[in-house]
């Protein structure tokens, strides 16, 4: 049997990169699920056909930003009318604005914080009632390696990060008497569309600074959000996974 059959997913930004290779694991998995996008709905929604063909599944693409709160019980809203519950959450929404701090504007700042910490807020908010009245669920929150280790040039980003784990931490202490588990995961150097556009020079060195020597792929992060989501997971909650290749090691 499949890891994930029979469960519902939602996955917030979960068009492209990381988000979409979640959203394919668990498809693969046997789960039914439901991703958010910003713009481009012809794009989504061809994703979400496109996905659904390959997998068997229901795909749906909700259009909603995950930093406005009520835009978050919209989604979520959506996805248990549509499929009468919701089993994990992702909340994998994120941006970056790179700046040194002297030179980082407060714009700047509050939108790395608003999509990336308060956008998961929102969603697990959202949820709550759900998952309460269920009494189960899996919320999985993607942190970063730069979360716990900090990076020069991105001191929104990490404290959005950082925020991530403190959050995660303390849901998972609220609600883990209700069957309702709550963990993290870092990220380390992923390779995606975004890193494609690197100067290759750059992106070996990076290779070449991680234990594995090698960057990371999409799928490797979804592997253990698939872990997270699924029951052989457990008896873990409030937890932060590392997937870096030993980068912190």
């Amino acid at each position: 049997m499949a890891l994930l059959t029979d469960k519902t997913a939602l996955v917030t930004g979960g068009s492209r990169g990381i988000g979409r290779g979640i959203v394919e694991r668990f498809l693969e998995e046997g789960a039914d699920v439901a991703f958010t996008y910003v713009s481009s709905p012809d794009k989504a929604n061809a994703v979400a056909a496109e996905l659904a063909a390959k997998s068997g599944r229901q795909v749906l693409a909700i259009q909603s930003d995950a930093s406005d709160f009520n835009g978050a019980q919209a989604a979520v809203d959506q996805v248990v009318n549509a499929w009468g519950r919701l089993d994990i959450l992702v909340n994998n929404a994120g941006i970056t604005k790179d700046q040194l701090l002297m030179r980082m504007s407060e714009a700047d700042f509050d939108a790395v914080i608003a999509t990336n910490l308060k956008s998961v807020f929102n969603m697990t908010k959202a949820v709550l009632r759900t998952m309460l009245k269920q009494r189960s669920g899996s919320i999985v929150n993607m942190s970063s390696v730069v979360g716990v280790k900090g990076n020069a040039g991105q001191a929104n980003y990490a404290a959005s990060k950082a925020g991530i784990i403190g959050f995660t931490k303390s849901i998972a202490l609220e609600l883990g008497s209700r069957n309702i588990r709550s963990n993290a995961i870092a990220p380390g150097f992923i390779e995606t569309e975004m890193t494609g556009a690197l100067d290759p020079k750059v992106v070996e060195q990076w290779r070449e600074g991680i234990p594995l020597k090698r960057g990371g792929t999409p799928t490797d992060v979804a592997n253990a959000c698939v872990f997270l989501g699924s029951d052989l997971s457990a008896y873990i909650t409030g937890q932060t996974l590392h997937v870096c290749g030993g980068m912190l090691t």
